[in-house]
């Protein structure tokens, strides 16, 4: 049972997060996916200054017993669930969006064999999860009904304040709060203002080609930046710059397809 629930773990890992934000901002709801973006990255942020706030054990920092393979899932202290909070904001908020039953029965589902794979891998207590749960739910809602507006300088300003709050993090600081200050800064700026494409060839394409673009992007800055990537301010950078490429980026490539509203 261990391999299954290490594959239902994985469905809360970053890689599947850009797929599911790219592919919903580009297929469904551009502006839905930018403000659940931002309610995503604030909510990886609360996440990351809880964990390294409390700074709390996992259950096999106790004595329990975990496989390699399922620390290797666990990265930090415990509470709260990183895994578990993430994917209740991300799936909470695309069926807050888009209110449809369906939407809620896939979400819960997903939401809830995640929490779990947590509990069934022994890398997170119970108060560790449900703490996660209510977290992700909060910011679910806020995707939903939250309105990030950008009047004027608001667009620059915030985002700007989030890197220089990145480029004054003391070296060693967790890498996780960079990484949410980076996103944060990336949805605030980005304006997604282009139609999602009508008929299945066009979706295909843009779901394809757009994903090819993002990951280049996102391997490439890692490869080109190497060890500066440990910078704070510089993995900031590198992660509004992939946020930005997902949101306007690939969709001017790809502008046969994803034509201007």
């Amino acid at each position: 049972m261990e391999a299954f629930w290490l594959a239902v773990t994985n469905l809360g890992r970053d890689e599947v997060f850009i797929v599911v934000l790219a592919l919903y901002t580009w297929l469904v709801n551009p502006w839905g996916g930018r403000n659940l973006g931002v309610a995503f990255a604030l909510s990886y942020l609360v996440n990351t200054a809880l964990k390294f706030g409390f700074d709390l054990p996992r259950p096999f920092d106790n004595g329990a017993v975990a496989s390699e393979a399922a620390r290797a899932t666990a990265g930090g202290p415990g509470l709260p669930s990183g895994h578990t909070q993430m994917s209740t904001t991300l799936w909470g908020g695309i069926a807050a969006q888009l209110g449809r039953p369906g939407a809620w029965v896939v979400a819960l589902i997903l939401i809830g064999l995640i929490a779990f794979s947590r509990l069934a891998l022994n890398v997170h207590y119970p108060s560790d999860v449900i703490v996660g749960l209510g977290l992700g739910a909060a910011f679910a809602a806020l995707a939903a009904r939250g309105h990030f507006a950008q009047p004027g300088a608001t667009r620059w300003l915030i985002p700007a304040l989030f890197l220089a709050v990145a480029a004054f993090l003391p070296a060693g600081t967790p890498r996780e709060y960079a990484v949410a200050l980076g996103l944060t800064a990336g949805f605030w700026f980005v304006r997604p203002n282009y139609q999602p494409p009508r008929d299945w060839t066009g979706r295909a394409t843009v779901a394809v080609l757009g994903l090819l673009i993002v990951f280049a992007v996102y391997f490439g800055l890692a490869a080109v930046l190497g060890g500066l990537s440990d910078l704070p301010l510089v993995r900031a950078l590198r992660y509004a710059v992939l946020v930005w490429v997902a949101a306007e980026g690939a969709p001017l490539l790809l502008g046969r397809w994803l034509r201007r509203a």
